[in-house]
């Protein structure tokens, strides 16, 4: 369910107060996203594309058909997870979609969210009083 405009602004006001308030944490807190997920994500697909490029050459190199077959069909799969890893990937400085629900685990994100909220309503409480 996407947020209302009051909510997004209260959100947006919240993220404001913190890079204000603590910036590295901040910093920590925005690469510990998608984008790290991504990067990682590409990483793992490259190494698996040059464990490929291992079996094709080794299949060649003992005459045995099938693992060369094995090694270009690892080489596609991990091409594959890299091309799409790498365009689904923010680019720096970009937030991600509200709303789109990717594979980042949502559950994690919603417990820091609410951490980040229980500590802004704490901090305007101890400001009233």
């Amino acid at each position: 369910m996407p947020l209302s405009e009051h909510e997004q602004r209260m959100l947006e006001q919240m993220e404001r107060a913190l890079y204000a308030e603590d910036p590295k944490f901040a910093t920590a807190l925005e690469g510990s996203g998608l984008r790290t997920y991504t990067r990682r994500r590409v990483y793992q697909a490259v190494a698996g594309f040059l464990v490929g490029i291992a079996l094709l050459m080794s299949g060649m190199v003992a005459q045995l058909i099938w693992i060369s077959v094995v090694g270009f069909l690892v080489m596609l799969g991990c091409a594959v997870l890299a091309v799409t890893g790498w365009r689904k990937a923010p680019k720096p400085g970009e937030h991600p979609a509200s709303g789109g629900g990717g594979r980042h685990h949502p559950r994690q994100r919603r417990t820091v969210m609410n951490r980040i909220e229980q500590r802004w309503q704490r901090r305007r409480d101890e400001q009233g009083q």
